[in-house]
């Protein structure tokens, strides 16, 4: 009740015609403002001076607030982005007298906009407006300096990658450290043309159909070096939402949290902040040097980033957490610019991982050395039009014209990994015993790294075969297709990888004119932690007493072995339970040394639980902890 009565009359407002009237659904809008001379005088910084804000009531009685974000001088903006059409009401409140309490209405018009990016059916994608709020199929790209970088160049940057179908684009808010410094001098006092410019970035790639993943600062404790009291960090985080979140972004926190010392914490704080104040709720997750997993239980993620190749690290998280997936590098392509990190690799290696997280069930995320702006290279159109780039265009086509919301590793495959879109039974009703709706399987896309023969357990029906060429798209249909239950192949030819694709096309398109997110229930399986049923255990390492510089060997051992047991992933993960910084990826492998990354824990000795996770060819997960005192 006392919502609607804020709306109730509408007074004197400042504007005689309202700035957004007229404007779009799904499009920005403004309402600028000007501090008068006496305004100016009394409130010499307006970023820090100036309380301003707005809330906004849709036509269906949804209230949106923003704050206002100062613009250089004595201006300051309320960016504000309808999301439906009708009347909206607005009302003002400020530390300005003259603006404090001023009502008023606009009409925003129809339009055909997709809305805004949304987690959706578990493990993936979809937009929020739009007749079915169509599925989304996320594919990255990563320019860390968005904002600096030539106009002209950055264009052609994004022009190219909307052409060859990419729809996100990664990016640092702040820049480099270098210019971090010269973007905020003073935690009070924001360099606004920098911001000018990011913005001006942001809506070109909206205006292509590009979605900016935005950075919020960059490794090594920048955020923190830069604003040292949370004071600052807030009125920070209200800037860039003040500023942005009217756009098409999601927000990605810090480019690597492990690198800050209480990591945890301090994501919890300022992605706590993104989503008490993001009135969109854009997706939210942190940058990584492995997984966010282990932030997710705090409450304030909406998807679990990736930073790693090892498919062990992937596909064991994908079966654990019930949220989309977004592999930020699980390559970097040096297509000939040169390695800008130790780890990149040749455009060959590079396809070979994108499928690989792909099986994995990640969303992949596109890293050229020679396009980033990572390390000491620069830039370079040169680079745009890589065999990286292509393969990921042709991931991007196969699966576009797939129910890619639906598919889910799949594991009754031999001499490949795969997804799929099983058959599935689902109830009919709610609490309807024995009544089921049986929804019919409708394809396999199996990845063939290593040429030789297949074979696949499908549902017995009749299906259109097609071996992908992932190298430059070419498709070889064989003409007979394939009725059965137990398909068996091999690649047209052995000099490459392939991508084998079994479907059931005419079933499946008229599918396609439906967009049901919760058709196909996807469980989440129960990890087995039993001791007697867990058919592995910690052999190493044997001390209890570890040491993070004089690393540790660690080792599984079988207590029984089963066909399944043959192929296992294995991944170990470490938490310092007391101090609450999460786990941390330890190692991959049913063997090796262990890895501990920075900032593992906050007192030392610290209790650790190490918990080793395996998973069979079939897709169970076990797992397993013990207990270790930790020492530098």
């Amino acid at each position: 009740m006392l919502r609607l009565m804020l709306f109730a009359g509408v007074g004197l407002s400042l504007y005689a015609q309202a700035p957004c009237n007229s404007t779009p659904a799904f499009t920005p809008c403004e309402f600028v403002f000007d501090l008068n001379p006496q305004e100016a005088a009394a409130h010499p910084n307006p970023y820090v001076d100036v309380e301003l804000s707005a809330e906004f009531r849709s036509p269906h009685f949804h209230t949106f607030k923003l704050p206002a974000f100062w613009d250089g001088g004595q201006r300051l903006v309320i960016r504000f982005t309808p999301t439906e059409a009708g009347e909206w009401l607005w009302r003002f409140s400020s530390n300005i007298q003259r603006w404090e309490g001023q009502t008023g209405a606009f009409t925003a018009a129809e339009s055909d906009a997709p809305g805004f990016v949304r987690a959706a059916n578990v493990h993936h994608w979809a937009w929020t407006a739009g007749l079915g709020h169509q599925p989304h199929l996320w594919m990255g790209d990563t320019v860390y300096p968005l904002a600096s970088l030539d106009q002209v160049l950055f264009q052609r940057i994004v022009d190219a990658r909307a052409a060859q179908k990419f729809n996100h684009i990664r990016g640092l808010v702040l820049g480099t450290p270098e210019q971090a410094a010269r973007v905020f001098p003073t935690p009070d006092r924001p360099d606004v043309a920098h911001f000018q410019r990011l913005e001006q970035a942001v809506r070109y790639m909206n205006q292509k159909g590009i979605v900016a993943d935005l950075i919020l600062a960059g490794p090594q404790d920048q955020l923190t070096r830069l604003f040292p009291n949370w004071q600052q960090r807030q009125r920070y985080i209200g800037y860039i939402v003040a500023r942005y979140a009217g756009m098409n972004v999601t927000w990605q926190g810090v480019q690597a949290f492990e690198t800050y010392a209480t990591g945890r914490a301090l994501m919890k704080e300022i992605g706590g902040l993104l989503k008490q104040t993001d009135p969109y709720q854009h997706p939210r997750t942190s940058g990584n040097l492995a997984t966010s997993g282990g932030l997710l239980d705090d409450g304030w993620m909406d998807f679990v980033a990736h930073h790693t190749g090892d498919d062990q690290v992937c596909a064991i998280e994908h079966q654990l957490f019930p949220t989309p997936f977004v592999d930020l590098k699980f390559a970097g392509e040096d297509s000939g610019a040169g390695k800008s990190q130790p780890d990149d690799v040749d455009s060959n290696a590079f396809r070979h991982r994108l499928w690989n997280a792909v099986m994995d069930g990640d969303y992949p995320t596109y890293f050229n050395s020679g396009t980033a702006g990572a390390g000491n290279i620069p830039v370079d159109a040169r680079y745009l039009d890589s065999p990286g780039a292509k393969a990921m265009t042709v991931w991007f086509s196969l699966f576009a014209g797939s129910r890619h919301w639906e598919l889910e590793p799949y594991f009754d495959v031999d001499g490949g990994r795969a997804v799929a879109v099983p058959e599935a039974r689902v109830p009919i009703a709610e609490g309807a015993l024995g009544d089921e709706d049986v929804i019919s399987a409708v394809e396999y896309i199996v990845y063939v790294e290593n040429p030789g023969p297949v074979e696949l357990r499908v549902e017995n029906h009749t299906y259109e075969v097609t071996w992908i060429n992932p190298i430059d798209g070419d498709e070889i249909k064989e003409k007979k297709g394939y009725h059965g239950e137990h398909f068996t192949g091999h690649p047209p030819d052995s000099s490459h990888d392939w991508v084998l694709h079994v479907s059931r096309e005419g079933h499946k398109a008229g599918m396609l004119k439906s967009y049901k997110f919760e058709s196909r229930r996807i469980d989440m399986q129960a990890v087995e932690q039993s001791v007697q049923k867990v058919p592995f255990e910690i052999a190493q390492p044997a001390d209890t007493a570890i040491s993070e510089t004089k690393l540790p060997w660690f080792e599984a051992k079988f207590k029984k072995e089963t066909r399944a047991t043959r192929s296992m992933m294995w991944l170990w993960t470490g938490e310092a339970t007391v101090d609450g910084e999460g786990y941390r990826v330890l190692g991959t492998g049913q063997k090796g040394t262990v890895g501990f990354p920075p900032h593992m824990a906050v007192n030392y000795p610290a209790v650790m639980d190490l918990r080793l996770y395996g998973m069979n060819a079939n897709g169970k997960v076990y797992s397993v902890d013990k207990t270790y005192q930790l020492e530098k």
